[in-house]
């Protein structure tokens, strides 16, 4: 597979990525400059930060609507937005439905949150995050992120979208990364599953344990996100850790467009994705399945709950 995995990139192509403000998240050019000017309202956060959270809260749609009632590309309950929301666009109207309102709300109520947890220990910016998401008498409460899953789900998803650099030569990966990045995984396919295994140096012992109970700290080996960790640090791209990261990490991508070399995802949610493999085309990746299943090529069919893809995007980082 591995000699002629250069020829399906350049069969396949890539589509570079728009690059934003510098931002390290793409941002659709209908709402570039509000996210660049909502997200300087105050000193606590940043344009890259809000961007992460409109991507994870409603993937930059407008019309977005949660079961528990959150609405528009920001997600606001719409109690909150009756104190939050703010007339961005000078209509004399605060329209909960409408980006121009609803980004300039956003980066707001992020900086009224920044005041209402400033006296809050740990980390000030997953406090600001865990505000948005339980609302900030929760982190006051519990003095920093609740003990909600969601909520730590939440603020590690965004954290590490909105903390990974920006990329220094513009766009996704080129041909020959994605060819590195095959390659590499292609080398290991064979090798066993180890949960919690695999770094940007290769294969190593992992942890316990998996959802099963599964311990990897006997086992040499990758997991799924450890292997894409390792394959693309071969191209010079380095990912975040796990699956639910390395999805914030990535431009996501429609699976009609999805690309030799893009990242497959599986979950129900931004933040709740737990597996990814790299698409090899023929509607083939390679993935590290599960424990007791070696890494190996298999349709991204074979599981139920594909969620997305993903288009890693060169950093500027050197080492993990």
């Amino acid at each position: 597979m591995a000699v002629i995995v250069a020829a399906l990139v350049q069969a396949a192509g890539s589509t570079p990525a728009g690059q934003a403000l510098g931002l390290s998240v793409a941002v659709p050019d209908a709402y570039k400059s509000l996210v660049e000017k909502a997200g300087n309202t105050c000193p606590e956060i940043n344009p890259n930060l809000l961007a992460a959270l409109l991507k994870t809260e409603s993937e930059f749609n407008p019309r977005a609507s949660s079961p528990v009632g959150a609405l528009g590309i920001a997600q606001f309950m719409p109690a909150t937005w009756e104190d939050e929301g703010v007339d961005g666009n000078g209509d004399h109207k605060k329209d909960i439905w409408d980006p121009e309102d609803a980004i300039p709300s956003a980066g707001s109520y992020l900086c009224n949150i920044a005041k209402d947890v400033k006296g809050v220990p740990g980390d000030r910016q997953s406090n600001i995050l865990a505000g948005y998401n339980a609302g900030p008498p929760a982190v006051i409460k519990y003095g920093g992120v609740p003990p909600y899953k969601e909520t730590q789900s939440y603020v590690k998803a965004i954290n590490a979208m909105a903390n990974v650099p920006v990329s220094g030569g513009g766009g996704t990966a080129n041909d020959q990364q994605i060819a590195t990045a095959i390659n590499a995984a292609d080398d290991q396919i064979g090798l066993p599953y180890s949960w919690g295994g695999g770094d940007a140096n290769g294969p190593s012992t992992g942890s316990c344990c998996s959802p099963n109970g599964s311990s990897g700290g006997s086992i040499i080996g990758f997991d799924c996100s450890g292997l894409m960790l390792y394959a693309y640090a071969k191209a010079g791209i380095f990912l975040p850790r796990t699956a639910a990261e390395q999805y914030a990490a990535s431009e996501p991508i429609k699976r009609e467009q999805i690309q030799v070399g893009d990242l497959v995802f599986y979950g129900s949610t931004p933040e709740n994705i737990h597996h990814v493999g790299i698409y090899v085309g023929g509607g083939q990746m390679i993935e590290a399945p599960r424990p007791g299943v070696n890494v190996r090529y298999s349709s991204i069919d074979s599981m139920p709950d594909l969620y997305s893809a993903g288009r890693p995007i060169p950093s500027k980082k050197t080492e993990i």
